[in-house]
């Protein structure tokens, strides 16, 4: 019987053994599968340089660089240059020194001291007249121009049409108040927003007004404390980015308290319509957007999704268009869709080996704008 148990411990004993080795093997091989994952992936982020390539714009960073439909303008302190894409410029329109200005989908408007020009997409002015008072600022729409004079505690609002008739003007509305922005909304930009701070207030309020045009006062919103910083116009209703919240209204300013969004922490960068669905809203920490912006975080969300995602490296910008995500390290250009969490990096190629420190933003015929130290250049987007 002694016999017997001495020759069953060692056979258990073997036994045991090879299921251990058989363990470690399986161990050995899932480890190798995933470091041959990571390097895939790896691959996926860093290496991926198909069609992207960078053309050198003939104007400066510090030129009021603004994209507008296939191109940028920007202004070299006498004229307002309109280029392409591809480096050609389309056309120029003089409008003297000391001057700024603001588009739209298909106008320009410019001011300088006292006087407003407004101009089309081909360059071709529709007014070019001075104001009675000096203008803060203006922006323009579809239909209507609005156009911010005066002083900055009493401020008046004048809209006018495209060829410069007045339709509307507020002298009163704003008094103690600084006006800080406005925009046109609906679905002919038939109606106004406004932005403003009532600096009288003992706890400083932010007040949005909405005007119809060439009609009354149809709406005004104490904010509250939180700073306003952007109000966009999508999927019919009006988007107020505060601090701390988005909030959302009406034509005539009624809150919708069920779709407010905490944004705490988190900045505005982009927006855009998808191929379906609602309006999408990229966002980045507010800590990483400063005046150096290093992003590594992104967050978008629209009514039917939030979703946050990590970017391979740091990033000097991003934006969002139909569905896709673009963000622009110093070196790689990062693209992929909304729905997935997987990034390709695509190698922008700069000439001399330059480093890419911010981003412009998108043309509408798949380009990005972006900005080595005090150049521009365009760069074509991934297909």
């Amino acid at each position: 019987m002694q016999s017997k148990n001495k020759t069953l411990i060692p056979d258990e004993e073997l036994i045991k053994r090879k299921r251990r080795k058989q363990v470690r093997n399986w161990i050995i091989l899932i480890a190798v599968v995933l470091a041959i994952i990571g390097i895939v992936n790896l691959v996926g982020f860093l290496t991926r340089t198909s069609t992207v390539t960078a053309l050198s714009l003939p104007c400066y960073a510090h030129q009021d660089v603004t994209v507008f439909q296939d191109g940028v303008l920007y202004y070299d302190g006498a004229s307002i240059h309109f280029v392409n894409a591809g480096g050609g410029i389309e056309w120029s329109y003089p409008v003297g020194d000391g001057a700024s200005f603001s588009v739209s989908e298909d106008h320009l408007v410019i001011w300088a001291g006292t006087q407003l020009f407004i101009v089309n997409e081909k360059g071709k002015p529709s007014f070019n007249e001075s104001m009675e008072a000096p203008i803060q600022f203006a922006r323009i729409g579809k239909k209507y121009a609005a156009v911010v004079t005066g002083d900055d505690l009493k401020s008046s609002l004048i809209i006018t049409d495209l060829e410069g008739s007045r339709l509307d003007t507020e002298f009163e509305a704003f008094d103690g108040m600084l006006l800080l922005d406005c925009g046109f909304f609906g679905s002919n930009n038939e109606y106004i927003w406004t932005l403003a701070y009532d600096v009288y207030n003992p706890a400083i309020a932010s007040i949005l007004h909405t005007y119809q045009v060439g009609q009354m006062n149809t709406g005004e919103v104490n904010l509250g404390e939180h700073l306003a910083y952007k109000v966009i116009f999508a999927d019919n209703l009006i988007n107020v980015f505060t601090t701390q919240q988005m909030y959302i209204y009406d034509y005539k300013g009624v809150q919708n308290v069920n779709d407010t969004m905490l944004v705490y922490g988190w900045k505005y960068l982009d927006h855009a319509l998808p191929e379906r669905g609602a309006t999408q809203f990229l966002l980045a920490p507010t800590a990483q957007t400063s005046a150096v912006q290093s992003i590594t975080e992104l967050r978008i969300f629209s009514s039917t999704l939030d979703r946050r995602y990590t970017l391979p490296s740091s990033c000097v910008g991003a934006a969002i268009d139909k569905g896709r995500i673009f963000a622009f390290s110093e070196k790689y250009l990062y693209a992929g869709n909304v729905s997935s969490q997987r990034f390709y990096a695509h190698d922008m190629r700069l000439p001399d080996g330059r480093l890419v420190t911010d981003f412009v933003g998108l043309t509408n015929n798949g380009y990005a704008v972006v900005i080595s130290n005090n150049e521009v250049f365009s760069v074509s987007l991934p297909k």
